[in-house]
């Protein structure tokens, strides 16, 4: 027999997803994932950088996050009322040229593998599209990162480039790979995430 739910738990289905500007009270939440050096999500994110780089960087970043508004191009990823991570979007160069670079990261390792982060990279892909001039999204990420390239494939996107052993990862070599995704290839939410 499967005991009751506890009705005080939050919702961390899929379905309970959404993205919101940060919040004041999202503030230790990140700065507590962002600033160490050893979450499990650093193995996963730009894990080629050099780990002093990465971790002072994150912490000038988290220290940014307290001094300044929400920025329209970052939203946190809220399950349930629980922060689990974050996306981002970066418009590459030329401004208005139409092309966004996407990121997404869920930081604890409990929240992985439970479709969260592709019900989450469905949101975003489309506010990506509703909020800017995007003709072009894409992702960059490394040829082990197996779980993003999944995530972004049964999206929709495809793979723009590979460039061989570029990254090394651990002592191994590994490609570095960018997906795309063109907005007239985008179906919108239905039957995505």
């Amino acid at each position: 027999m499967v005991p009751p739910a506890d009705p005080s738990a939050p919702d961390l289905s899929p379905a309970a997803v959404s993205l919101r500007g940060r919040r004041p009270r999202d503030l230790p939440v990140l700065t507590r994932w962002l600033t160490d050096p050893d979450a499990a999500w650093r193995a996963w994110d730009a894990p080629y950088l050099p780990e002093w780089d990465t971790t002072a960087n994150l912490q000038r970043y988290a220290q940014a996050l307290a001094s300044s508004p929400p920025n329209p191009n970052e939203r946190v990823i809220d399950v349930g009322g629980v922060v689990v991570g974050m996306v981002n979007r970066a418009e590459e160069d030329p401004a208005g040229g139409g092309w966004w670079d996407l990121g997404i990261l869920i930081y604890d390792p409990l929240h992985w593998g439970r479709g969260l982060g592709s019900r989450a990279l469905a949101l975003w892909v489309q506010a990506t599209l509703d909020e800017t001039d995007a003709h072009v999204l894409t992702f960059s990420t490394w040829g082990g990162n197996d779980r993003m390239i999944r995530a972004a494939l049964r999206l929709g996107f495809r793979e723009a480039g590979r460039v061989r052993e570029a990254r090394v990862v651990r002592g191994e070599r590994l490609d570095a790979v960018r997906l795309d995704l063109l907005r007239r290839e985008w179906p919108g939410l239905d039957g995505r995430a």
